[in-house]
């Protein structure tokens, strides 16, 4: 996803700035034009740029009364950065004297005087400043900020994985203690955006839990909130003027990542390398852009944001192409920062990523269930009905934002003004924006989630059998922490499924109705595409960047997949034929027979509940429970073949009948048993050293 947000991203870029290469009207910085001792005052036009080194130098003169004075000699005069003599220029009928100037090609700002010719220097003057740059300076320019949003993007891509990787497994168990409890919701979604540095990602993880069952519709309204919250925390970041240090961090980043031993210190160097890389990379786009602070039409583009429906209309299609919200802020706070943006320019821009990043959730649920498409609109209908609600005070918040800032009020022209205090200005509005939209919302969860429900009833849908997985979500595979989430809620369905064949699988040996046995062939058939899928989507997972934990988690949930895998298949490939073959001869067990078949097989029943719920609560305690259960359970095989034997010692017809399938279907669920209990053994290896937190004991 990060390759398609570059790309995106810097396409956009080029193409913005290719249009920036074009002449353009510019004027002078600096004016000073008292009367002569002739009444004549001259006034500047300015220049105009004929190619990126020729230029026409024009000069007004005028007569007290402001009428336009002709055939006076204007003299022209370059003094930075050397003094040199250019010549004169006379008035025409209007005025106005134009003398042709060639600024050559040497990258540095010339200054120019033009006075009345005759008059003293420091009587009747204009000055003239010029920014004059290379031939190839927007194609430099380009190359800076495709080069510094990419070490940007990188940066905050590394810090992300990083965190995930140093909080994966405390993440999830926060995500296990979600209940109905909205202030609960709230922190939660701020502490997942805050790690995986993404509101959008948080809700496309909200699609896929709730399409996964791991938690209802209700329960994402106050995370939604909360991830509003959490993606403010990356712009305070940002905002803050931490370039000089860049560097600094880069380098300690990179030795504790290269030479610390333990895994905790190496995360925490990948963690402020890639802090450093994004500073930096905001280091390099401020280099680059130094040249558009005196070139007017990029400035009076950016005066037109000004109008809050332009700004939120760029902001929203901007996020929308790049779908992330945390980038483009950053990409606003980097024009702050050079001084290009007033809050009344940023704020809309800000709204406007608050909307783009819906789209996300919006494609991620397209596919999805009902449930899920609740998630997608409820996280758009926040932000369009507050950003909707907030227009109309975009005065007041400003207001509000200069009150509570650094630096007040600001003159818009003062670019050294602007470029110190606006970045935070603009943070501090993103996050008073979206904490004033939890506040507003988060009372009313209850009655919006009714809204969303009447927009989205339930639908009456036909059941068909599914061989896809269902909760497996693609573009979770980076963040890892996540991605496990959703694979183990697939392996538990699948352990449900197995359990449901087991249990079947005993009534065609006592009803002689084989008509289920091809239903049982049709759900291995399932469970062997789940198998496969769960397998890729854990191999995905596995060559992410993973902790020990991590690793050790996807190897546990690859045993866990075939364990389940080779139970369906003894179902399907020997309880089967098994059951045809007894049917076909038309025999009967004995009563004793028959009841201890029964008694094993409500064993291996329980054996694979406990399995799965062993399974499903990391338990160790239930894990230790289990295995000893299953000693047990063979002493109990064994005893059941014993008393089989002494049947046939007293030649009962039944059992002599049925012994072959007596014998080998015991062995079949003995061996049901031993698979059950190999994911509780797993268990037991994984977490008898070492407990993963919240594991009971």
């Amino acid at each position: 996803m990060i390759r398609t947000r570059c790309h995106l991203i810097f396409i956009l870029v080029a193409f913005l700035l290719c249009s920036f290469a074009l002449p353009a009207e510019a004027t002078d910085l600096a004016l000073d034009h008292p009367l002569d001792h002739q009444g004549r005052c001259i006034s500047g036009h300015g220049f105009t740029v004929i190619t990126h080194s020729e230029l026409e130098l024009s000069a007004q003169v005028t007569s007290a009364d402001g009428s336009n004075c002709s055939g006076v000699e204007v003299n022209f005069v370059q003094v930075a950065p050397r003094e040199r003599a250019l010549g004169s220029a006379i008035s025409d009928s209007e005025g106005v004297a134009v003398l042709h100037y060639s600024a050559g090609k040497k990258d540095k700002p010339v200054t120019i005087v033009a006075n009345i010719a005759g008059s003293d220097d420091h009587e009747s003057r204009i000055v003239y400043q010029i920014p004059v740059r290379k031939k190839t300076w927007v194609m430099f320019m380009i190359f800076g900020l495709l080069g510094g949003l990419g070490l940007f993007l990188f940066g905050m891509e590394m810090m992300s994985s990083s965190m995930q990787r140093s909080a994966g497994g405390r993440m999830r168990s926060i995500l296990g203690t979600l209940t109905s409890n909205r202030f609960i919701g709230v922190a939660v979604g701020a502490f997942v955006t805050m790690v995986i540095q993404s509101s959008s990602a948080t809700t496309v993880m909200l699609v896929s839990f709730v399409q996964a069952q791991l938690m209802t519709f209700g329960q994402t309204l106050g995370v939604i909130l909360g991830a509003d919250i959490g993606t403010t925390i990356t712009a305070q970041l940002i905002a803050f003027k931490l370039t000089d240090y860049a560097l600094l961090m880069i380098a300690i980043g990179f030795g504790l990542k290269f030479l610390a031993k333990r895994e905790k210190l190496r995360n925490a160097g990948d963690v402020l390398l890639g802090f450093g890389l994004l500073f930096y990379g905001m280091h390099v786009m401020s280099n680059a852009m130094y040249p558009l602070r005196t070139y007017t039409p990029f400035l009076n583009l950016l005066t037109e944001l000004e109008n809050p429906l332009l700004g939120i209309l760029v902001g929203a299609a901007f996020t929308a192409l790049i779908q992330s919200s945390s980038a483009f802020t950053g990409i606003i706070i980097v024009l702050a920062q050079q001084g290009f943006l007033t809050l009344d320019a940023g704020i809309p821009l800000i709204f406007g990523a608050n909307i783009g990043t819906c789209i996300t959730a919006a494609l991620a649920s397209i596919n999805a269930d009902r449930e899920a498409k609740r998630v997608a609109l409820a996280h758009t209908m926040f932000k369009v009905i507050g950003v909707a609600a907030a227009i109309a005070f975009i005065p007041l918040l400003a207001k509000f934002i200069r009150d509570i800032s650094p630096g007040g009020v600001i003159d818009p022209t003062d670019q050294a003004a602007l470029a110190k205090y606006i970045p935070r200005q603009i943070a501090n509005a993103h996050t008073v924006f979206n904490v004033s939209l939890t506040l507003l919302f988060l009372p009313f969860t209850g009655l919006f989630g009714k809204l969303i429900m009447r927009m989205l009833p339930d639908q009456q849908e036909e059941l068909a059998v599914r061989y896809d997985a269902r909760f497996l979500e693609p573009s979770l595979l980076s963040t890892p922490a996540l991605a496990l989430n959703l694979a183990k809620v697939e392996i538990i369905k699948m352990g449900e499924m197995v359990k449901e064949m087991a249990i079947k699988s005993i009534e065609p040996f006592f009803s002689g109705d084989l008509s289920e046995l091809d239903e049982l062939h049709e759900m291995e058939d399932r469970i062997d595409a789940l198998d496969e899928q769960i397998s890729a989507y854990l191999i995905e997972i596995g060559k992410k960047a993973l902790n020990q934990e991590q690793a050790d988690e996807v190897y546990l949930m690859l045993h866990v997949t075939k364990q389940y895998e080779q139970i369906a298949d003894i179902v399907d490939k020997e309880l089967r034929p098994l059951a045809q073959n007894k049917t076909a001869k038309a025999a009967s067990f004995s009563e004793e027979g028959a009841a201890e078949v029964k008694e094993y097989h409500l064993k291996m029943i329980k054996q694979i509940a406990r399995s799965i719920d062993t399974f499903t609560d990391s338990s160790l305690e239930k894990a230790i429970k289990m295995t000893k259960k299953q000693a047990k359970y063979v002493a109990l095989e064994g005893d059941l073949r014993q008393h089989h034997f002494q049947r046939l010692q007293l030649n009962v017809r039944e059992s002599v009948t049925t012994s072959g399938i007596h014998l080998d279907l015991m062995d079949c669920m003995r061996k049901m048993n031993s698979y059950s209990a190999n994911i509780a053994r797993a268990l037991v290896q994984r977490y008898g050293e070492k407990k993963e937190p919240g594991t009971k004991s």
